[in-house]
């Protein structure tokens, strides 16, 4: 996959979520290695969300993975603390920080399944 194609598929999957009801700030730097390698972002500022293509130097948390573990990850297949455990991705920052995302990428599959039924 490429660059693109990962940042594009891993902003499809946190965009489905709605986090008007989450309050704070977190900002989150995504490294993808290997094939499609770059970085993004993603923040959550007072219940909004943004993905965008950039590096962000202010964050709390840079998360490091292959594009496959990220969108894995992304789209709750992949749990970001058994992803962690066994070296799948790596974590530089607030490991709390990093679990807030977790919680994000649980609501996003929640609401999922509510659609379904």
């Amino acid at each position: 996959m490429t660059y693109e194609e990962i940042f594009e598929a891993s902003k499809q999957e946190f965009m489905k979520n709605d986090v008007s009801h989450l309050k704070g700030h977190l900002a989150v730097q995504v490294d993808i290695t290997g094939e499609g390698e770059g970085a993004f972002y993603i923040e959550l500022k007072d219940g909004e969300l943004h993905v965008e293509p950039y590096e962000y130097y202010d964050r709390h948390v840079k998360l490091i993975a292959s594009g496959k573990d990220f969108l894995k990850i992304a789209r709750g297949e992949l749990n970001a603390v058994a992803a962690y455990t066994t070296g799948r991705l790596h974590v530089e920052g607030d490991l709390g920080k990093a679990l807030e995302l977790q919680q994000i990428i649980e609501g996003i599959k929640k609401a999922e399944k509510k659609k379904k039924k």
